[in-house]
């Protein structure tokens, strides 16, 4: 393998991808700050379809991982939410965002872009109709809080606060959440290109059902964000991949991991874990089913490439054909100063990451720093902090990802303080 041709795979890939990525986590800025939560839980109580139609249907546009779902989907539950709902959100919100579908269409055509969400919206809906079928809709024990609803603030900030807000949740907290993970996808998808035999997954196991079910066995209890395994799934088509296998990846990846898998059955319990994760794995395999039987020219992949050889469009043309034509994206000026923006807030977010590890705690009298288990990402931090502060005596909570830390003011009761961590889907040392 050359470096050369291994920069130029990656050259292409990121040009390729930068201008959607930008504009997807613009958007979800745009939701995060001008939507309030109260919208969400006001269509999810109800234990009937309609709620969990609703739960998938707002969950899917949210820029959430796997990880970022789960502590969002408990506070939907510890608001009343029927089991189902949260089941419909805990399967279709991972699984894509408006991100990932922005980036899916640049990378991997109009067809994938499409069926993404929609396997999202059916696989939620179904698994949280079973939920509310087959599993009994308890609620959590109650304990002391005090009132912390949080006031729209959009009513008395003004709109410079109000950008400045959406572009720091866009650009550095959510790379801050999944920026090294979206770089490491990009480099996995580069390496591929370059590493890997041409038709590698036709020699190995050319049946399609076959090729899903090996993927499910990696993809499940690995950490894979929807943004991350597009370049990835991308690659892996090029050598041979079926496309229905890579759907597979794009679905159950982004969807579950082992860690979530013990917090689901924790929080929610085994039945609702079963059937969460049922949901998941045969939901993928029919859809990738349904995918291998789509007619070639409904899905563009990133493989249908202009041939510099033959100079016509080829399927799966070899991996140095597809990496020549690198030249024609290099010298887009626009995609090139989006794919300079975008490693810049890459490696902005990879430094802010390794530098708040070494950061010490800012304290004051009185406070006390504990230790929590189970916080990635940046809606992991805000689960935190919200349920700390939900315990009477607390005055203030801070939480640090990195560190993974969460520094206390006040005099809350130690147990309600523990129970309300473990009630959001972590745990408090």
């Amino acid at each position: 393998m050359e470096v050369k041709e291994f920069f130029q795979s990656f050259l292409m890939i990121i040009n390729e991808m930068s201008p959607y990525l930008l504009l997807g986590f613009l958007i979800a800025g745009i939701l995060h700050v001008f939507i309030p939560k109260t919208f969400y839980r006001k269509y999810l109580s109800k234990e009937n379809k309609f709620s969990v139609l609703w739960a998938a249907l707002l969950g899917i546009p949210l820029p959430l991982c796997s990880c970022g779902v789960i502590p969002t989907a408990i506070g939907l539950k510890n608001e009343k939410a029927s089991n189902g709902a949260v089941a419909s959100f805990l399967i279709a919100t991972p699984q894509t965002g408006i991100d990932s579908i922005l980036a899916t269409f640049s990378l991997m055509g109009l067809g994938f872009a499409i069926i993404r969400p929609v396997a999202a919206l059916v696989t939620g809906v179904c698994g949280g109709l079973l939920i509310n079928k087959y599993t009994n809709n308890v609620q959590y024990d109650t304990y002391d809080v005090q009132c912390t609803d949080i006031k729209n603030e959009h009513s008395t900030s003004n709109i410079v606060h109000s950008i400045y807000k959406v572009l720091h949740y866009a650009f550095v907290e959510m790379f801050q959440s999944i920026g090294l993970r979206l770089l490491v996808g990009l480099l996995l998808a580069a390496l591929i290109n370059v590493a890997v035999p041409d038709e590698f997954f036709l020699h190995f196991g050319s049946q399609p059902l076959l090729q899903m079910l090996v993927i499910l066995i990696i993809a499940v209890p690995m950490y894979i964000c929807s943004t991350g395994s597009i370049p990835i799934a991308a690659a892996l088509i090029i050598k041979g991949l079926s496309p229905g296998a890579a759907l597979v990846m794009l679905m159950a990846g982004p969807a579950v991991n082992l860690a979530s898998i013990l917090v689901v059955k924790k929080s929610l319990g085994a039945k609702f874990t079963a059937i969460y994760l049922a949901t998941i794995i045969i939901g993928s395999i029919l859809f990738g089913l349904l995918t291998n039987a789509l007619p070639d020219n409904i899905l563009r992949t990133m493989s249908d490439v202009q041939c510099t050889t033959c100079d016509t469009q080829c399927n799966r043309c070899c991996s140095s054909n597809a990496v020549n034509s690198t030249s024609n994206i290099v010298h887009n000026t626009f995609n090139v100063i989006c794919s300079v923006i975008l490693v810049i807030f890459i490696i902005n977010a990879i430094v802010m990451n390794i530098l708040s590890r070494f950061k010490k705690p800012q304290t004051v009298e009185g406070s006390v720093i504990y230790r929590v288990e189970g916080m990635n990402c940046s809606h992991c931090k805000a689960a935190v902090e919200k349920a700390a502060m939900n315990v009477k005596g607390t005055l203030s909570a801070e939480a640090d990802v990195a560190a993974k830390t969460l520094v206390i003011t006040g005099n809350p009761d130690e147990n309600k303080l523990r129970k309300a961590i473990e009630q959001a889907g972590f745990s408090l040392k």
